[in-house]
């Protein structure tokens, strides 16, 4: 129920009413001009005059009967006004969003048809890959195959992402057969457009990490071209290092990039 306050203060109450921002401020000569008259000298002497919530004073509900309150005030010069409604809103909106459900799991064979997709997805999306997206034609009898490899070999692995009923990246793990290496694990990563910046990257390698572990692997070793400064960051965001340059690395459109060596001691 609207609050009765004094009748200088309705055309303020109005001009709340019709207001559809979030926010706004407003100075004292426009406040002054809504209302018709000068405000009270306690409104230019102390900022609690505009943060009173309580009786006897009645003005405040001039701007919470729309649901504003009081953000801040520079006395004398300008007041802002904010919308608890729409600030209520929009965490309500926020909180009824659909969360995101991201599975990360093993490959399977039934897993091959998509897995040719998604890497074409990636390969056609980026240059920072090895591959581009003609450079490699997988059937999917071959990568049934070196599925069926990975699984019986002890130190590699293949994690697929999938977010919400879709492919959305993936991580392999590769060990060597030199026994003096079975230690060290080999990682490539991809993650598409799509689903990029959600953390998928982060969470694929962690799921990676915590299986070579388990799988007796304590070093970890990837290459990054030099201008893929985002995975860099992302690298070192998980305790990679940086362990030497590769000179002319790969060859892409024509022209020679160098690559990072970069590792990790799990």
């Amino acid at each position: 129920m609207t609050k009765h306050f004094e009748n200088k203060y309705i055309p303020l109450a109005t001009f709340f009413k019709q207001l559809t921002s979030k926010e706004i401020t407003l100075t004292f000569n426009e406040i002054e001009a809504i209302i018709g008259q000068a405000l009270p000298n306690a409104a230019y002497l102390s900022s609690s005059w505009w943060k009173k919530t309580k009786p006897p004073a009645l003005h405040y509900f001039a701007w919470m009967d729309s649901g504003y309150s009081i953000r801040d005030v520079e006395l004398g010069k300008s007041v802002h006004f904010h919308s608890v409604v729409h600030e209520t809103d929009e965490r309500i909106a926020d909180e009824n969003k659909q969360k995101d459900i991201l599975i990360i799991r093993e490959a399977e064979l039934e897993d091959a048809r998509p897995f040719i997709k998604l890497q074409e997805t990636i390969f056609s999306e980026t240059d920072f890959m090895l591959y581009g997206k003609s450079d490699i034609q997988m059937t999917v009898q071959r990568i049934r195959k070196n599925f069926t490899s990975w699984k019986n070999e002890s130190n590699s692995i293949l994690l697929l992402a999938i977010m919400n009923g879709q492919y959305a990246g993936y991580v392999q793990f590769t060990g060597g057969p030199a026994p003096r290496a079975l230690h060290r694990a080999s990682v490539v990563i991809g993650v598409t457009q799509e689903f990029s910046k959600k953390g998928i990257a982060s969470s694929l390698m962690l799921h990676g990490e915590k299986w070579a572990k388990e799988a007796g692997i304590s070093k970890l070793e990837l290459s990054v071209i030099k201008e893929n400064l985002n995975a860099q960051k992302l690298y070192r965001k998980l305790g990679f290092e940086n362990e030497g340059d590769r000179k002319n690395a790969l060859i892409i459109n024509g022209h020679f990039v160098d690559e990072y060596y970069m590792g990790k001691l799990i």
